[in-house]
């Protein structure tokens, strides 16, 4: 059989073509994109000494099992109590807001993010229940610019140098209704959280205090205005001085509790 020119062609493309596909493929180069940098751990451990809200019930774990089993091999478990607000933690919106987002319905955008620090700490630490203002967040744009669309804003008092001693941290180490009344720690001055909704959009907000509300407020007016725009807050955040003022990068994942109010919150951030 005479085969033309024009009939070898395709035969000889083919089987290039075969011969090429047949080469070993390079896996593309991967790429951590944590390589360069660190973690910050933004959590306080839950144990006896967690502090919590005068009135909730504190941290217990309970052994249900540690040692050696009778079969030879070390097996251990326990079981935990405790309010959903208490140590680090995340307020859901519904804490304040009716209607709005229970722990569950919070998108996980929210949760992650760039972050900005604002540095408080001279003005709260010389008055326990110093109110951070709009010219508190408007004197830190002045010199960063202006606070980025949908950043996690995250205030530091400097109040977590006291932690973990209650008077200290948050005025008082009673218990029950009647020590409320004695909580003294710095916090966002509703003007700023209404100023914070209307004029800029942050996805969550965080501080290094038990409240995003000062210490002395009766009616938790910051909760409820930021809330009602379901923008959730952590509370009690450690290590906010290990962060720069802009460039982290949170990570801020709670449990996840069906119709909760808030709850055990582990938040990280990622620093370069």
């Amino acid at each position: 059989m005479h085969l033309s020119t024009n009939s070898l062609l395709p035969i000889g493309l083919m089987a290039g073509l075969c011969l090429l596909g047949c080469q070993p493929q390079t896996a593309p180069e991967e790429v951590d994109p944590f390589a360069q940098g660190q973690w910050i751990d933004l959590t306080y451990n839950f144990d006896e000494q967690t502090i919590y809200w005068p009135t909730a019930n504190g941290f217990v774990l309970d052994t249900v099992f540690e040692g050696e089993t009778e079969n030879g091999y070390y097996y251990s478990a326990f079981q935990y109590c405790a309010a959903e607000h208490g140590g680090t933690h995340l307020d859901a919106p519904v804490h304040f807001a009716e209607g709005k987002q229970s722990m569950e319905q919070i998108p996980l955008d929210r949760l992650t993010g760039t972050a900005v620090v604002v540095d408080v700490s001279e003005k709260a630490l010389a008055d326990k229940d110093y109110l951070i203002g709009v010219a508190d967040l408007q004197n830190w744009e002045n010199e960063h610019g202006t606070i980025p669309e949908d950043a996690i804003l995250l205030l530091r008092t400097g109040y977590g140098k006291f932690w973990p001693n209650k008077v200290d941290y948050m005025g008082t180490d009673e218990v029950g209704p009647e020590a409320v009344a004695k909580l003294h720690f710095p916090g966002l001055d509703p003007e700023a959280a209404t100023w914070l909704t209307s004029e800029r959009k942050i996805k969550a907000i965080g501080l290094d205090t038990p409240s995003i509300d000062y210490g002395q407020s009766v009616l938790f007016e910051s909760h409820q205005i930021l809330f009602q725009s379901n923008i959730p807050a952590f509370e009690n955040v450690a290590n906010l001085e290990a962060l720069p003022v802009m460039g982290s990068y949170v990570v801020a994942l709670p449990m996840k509790i069906k119709g909760g109010s808030g709850g055990p919150l582990r938040i990280v951030a990622f620093v370069q």
